[in-house]
């Protein structure tokens, strides 16, 4: 888990997770921090101040080295003749 003093290198990524959590907030989850504020924007940002918003990094896998399997392009029945 990554805390407030490892977000401070990316804005992108505090935005990203303050988005998420007051999307959350907005759909009713109890805000984790007593605050005066109503919006769900303002209160994600203090949950992020207050150090209670743990999010993890991923590292992205080289190219070539994916599990998944390759692409197809999805199968179409064909149209029925009239």
């Amino acid at each position: 888990m990554t805390n407030m003093n490892d977000m401070k290198d990316s804005k992108f990524r505090l935005i990203l997770v303050a988005a998420k959590r007051a999307r959350q907030v907005q759909s009713g989850a109890k805000p984790l921090v007593h605050t005066t504020a109503r919006k769900s924007t303002r209160i994600a940002q203090e949950e992020i101040k207050a150090g209670l918003l743990p999010y993890e990094l991923f590292e992205p896998e080289p190219e070539g080295e994916s599990q998944e399997a390759p692409h197809k392009e999805p199968v179409h029945p064909p149209k029925a003749k009239k």
